[in-house]
């Protein structure tokens, strides 16, 4: 039988952890720069060397253990997977709970500077009516709900594990929002209960993708701005999908690398932070701060859960633009520059009533525009009440 407790949870790395951390990062064996050093080709050696070295001797884990247990945390088993989340009630009693998942490469982390302004807009010169009690769970096989103990962690399961967890909490009414691998698990949530959850919010565009290959008269159609979003996604299919190969083939052997190298796990998801910050030729560390970025890549690599995260983050399993049932539920896309939703293949599988295309921000909306994320929140569940 499940045990469904719900049991506090803080952040206390052994500091044997951490000095082989700094150890491996001593001993690192580094490749040799290829032609030019550029991100053409991944992440530059030089510039690379130069964020591990702070890794080593500038950043202070400990100082980020003491602010992220200002928050309160826990873990509680569902369907059999150990799941680690925040729970951060509103001071105001009538707040709108509202359950946030991050995405790949990602992590809990990615919500945290969100987590006062959500909570207490009062306090931020907000209306404190727009208040929110916020949980924020790290997806299975992700940081501290890792690893995954058995197959079939899809957004679907995930969806159905996230409604009984606010079952658990005592909530019978809330929202969802999300980015990236949450975008997906956010309308599952309310595919899940769509008689608990009041709306769905996601960044960065909802499933499914338009079709791989369209018309000249489709084409013709679409905005300028649709068809620059095809044009890039096809981009993406041609420089970028090789990661996603790799993960949802043979993430074990990929793991072995990234849970022992500290700068291999670093590298990897670097790569990804300067692809989908904006602007793109902006380095990653002007755009989010270095403390932030490795912050969030020490939530994979003290939990070893490269694999795991991989796994569980592409192992779907289906078809490029298969359409998921309407759960009805009223629905939000916040759409930064950097990311691709187009609305018209989207609105058969969810009930769009709120659609905002923004002119600027990348993929990691709540790192890198939190301002705007929390503003679109904050208006959407207004409407909903």
């Amino acid at each position: 039988m499940e045990n469904t407790e719900i049991r506090p949870f803080r952040l206390d790395i052994p500091q044997e952890q951490l000095d082989e951390l700094h150890a491996k990062l001593d001993s690192t064996r580094w490749p040799a720069p290829l032609p030019g050093d550029c991100w053409d080709t991944g992440v530059p050696v030089a510039w690379l060397r130069g964020l591990a070295e702070y890794w080593r001797d500038g950043y202070d884990w400990r100082a980020v253990e003491r602010e992220i247990n200002r928050f309160p945390q826990f873990t509680t088993e569902i369907d059999g997977q150990n799941i680690h989340f925040l729970h951060v009630r509103s001071p105001e009693e009538g707040a709108t709970p509202l359950i946030l998942t991050h995405g790949w490469p990602g992590s809990v982390v990615e919500f945290l500077g969100v987590i006062g302004p959500l909570t207490d807009p009062g306090a931020y010169g907000g209306d404190p009516s727009d208040a929110f009690h916020v949980v924020i769970p790290s997806l299975p096989g992700f940081g501290f709900s890792g690893p995954i103990t058995e197959a079939g962690w899809t957004t679907h399961r995930t969806g159905r594990a996230w409604a009984e967890l606010m079952r658990r909490l005592g909530y019978e009414r809330y929202g969802v929002q999300g980015g990236d691998i949450g975008a997906a698990v956010s309308p599952e949530v309310g595919r899940a209960a769509p008689d608990k959850v009041i709306g769905v919010h996601v960044n960065g565009g909802l499933t499914p993708m338009p079709p791989m290959e369209l018309s000249e008269e489709e084409l013709a159609s679409l905005t300028d701005l649709e068809r620059d979003r095809i044009r890039r996604i096809a981009a993406f299919m041609r420089e970028e999908f090789g990661y996603i190969s790799i993960q949802s083939t043979r993430p074990q052997t990929l793991g072995y690398g990234l849970v022992d190298s500290p700068v291999a796990q670093l590298a990897w998801i670097m790569d990804k932070f300067r692809e989908w910050t904006h602007p793109r030729p902006t380095l990653p560390d002007e755009i989010i701060d270095r403390d932030t970025l490795l912050t969030n890549v020490m939530f994979t690599w003290l939990t070893g859960t490269a694999a795991t995260s991989a796994y569980v983050g592409y192992a779907e399993g289906e078809a490029w633009g298969v359409v998921e049932k309407n759960s009805g539920v009223p629905t939000a896309a916040l759409i930064f520059a950097h990311d691709v939703g187009i609305r018209r293949y989207s609105e058969p599988a969810h009930t769009i009533v709120r659609w905002t295309d923004v002119d600027r921000g990348g993929h990691f909306a709540a790192l890198e525009e939190p301002e705007i994320l929390v503003a679109d929140v904050r208006e959407f569940f207004r409407s909903l009440k």
